[in-house]
């Protein structure tokens, strides 16, 4: 039981591997899964992250409801701190993040994947955010990501029946990107990683910071900020050897500087 990272070119995959317990975090996966996102966030050669689960039934079935059932207050707090850090990490390191949603992606896992720049789920996979079941609400931050990804009546309904979404209706939500047979997911994420991995990496950093912008503030103030960093490319030699290489007709070789 683990949380692996393994690295094939520019593209780090990390799965969650407790398939015993349906990839459920406890303490203990949740901080492997914090402190690896936190290295890859800093590692230049790791250019995209996929994240997915162990086995063919669950990307992350949500928290570990045993440990959950003890907390107190404080500990409760401190548990929905961890679970954010994961959250926050996968949405703002600087360089995309790609859920490749195996199975079932409930509570804290769908919350994981809600803060994943792109998802692609096998057809088998299920979301939901089930905690109102258990006389809680999310925690991990999805009362306010998913209202941003499918609409708030639409999260309203998901949060309040705590039901489990199938992946056809996620994908019509726009809850998912794009859905596979199983034996098709692994592949098509790998291939979406590595297209990624290709491009500039500080253009893509940039484009994350700047399409993020949306979830907060005022839309006059993003669009300067979208300004500054697009100009702020130009003095990059990535901007060059692209431009370079478009004119050339050539794959652009980029080194993220």
């Amino acid at each position: 039981m683990s949380v692996d990272v393994v690295r094939d070119g520019g593209v780090a995959v990390v799965t969650v591997n407790r398939p015993d317990a349906m990839n459920a975090l406890d303490v203990e996966h949740a901080e492997a899964l914090r402190d690896h996102l936190e290295d890859l966030a800093a590692d230049p050669e790791a250019r995209v992250v996929l994240l997915t689960g162990a086995g063919d039934k669950a990307f992350v079935a949500g928290a570990d409801i045993k440990y959950m059932q003890s907390l107190g207050v404080l500990e409760a707090r401190r548990w929905g701190e961890l679970g954010q850090a994961c959250a926050n990490l996968l949405e703002t390191i600087p360089k995309p993040t790609i859920a490749a949603i195996n199975g079932y992606a409930l509570g804290g896992g769908c919350e994981l994947a809600l803060a994943c720049d792109i998802r692609l789920a096998s057809n088998r996979a299920k979301l939901g955010q089930p905690e109102v079941n258990l006389g809680i609400i999310p925690g991990w931050g999805g009362s306010q990501r998913l209202p941003r990804i499918v609409g708030l009546g639409f999260a309203k309904e998901i949060v309040f029946s705590g039901r489990a979404v199938e992946a056809n209706e996620a994908h019509e939500w726009g809850l998912v990107n794009q859905i596979y047979d199983p034996a098709e997911l692994m592949p098509a994420a790998l291939k979406l990683a590595h297209e990624l991995a290709k491009k500039s990496p500080l253009a893509l950093a940039y484009a994350k910071e700047a399409t993020n912008l949306y979830l907060t503030g005022e839309a006059s103030a993003h669009m300067e900020t979208e300004l500054r960093l697009f100009a702020m490319l130009f003095s990059s030699e990535d901007q060059k050897e692209g431009m370079a290489a478009f004119a050339e007709k050539r794959e652009p070789e980029f080194h993220g500087r």
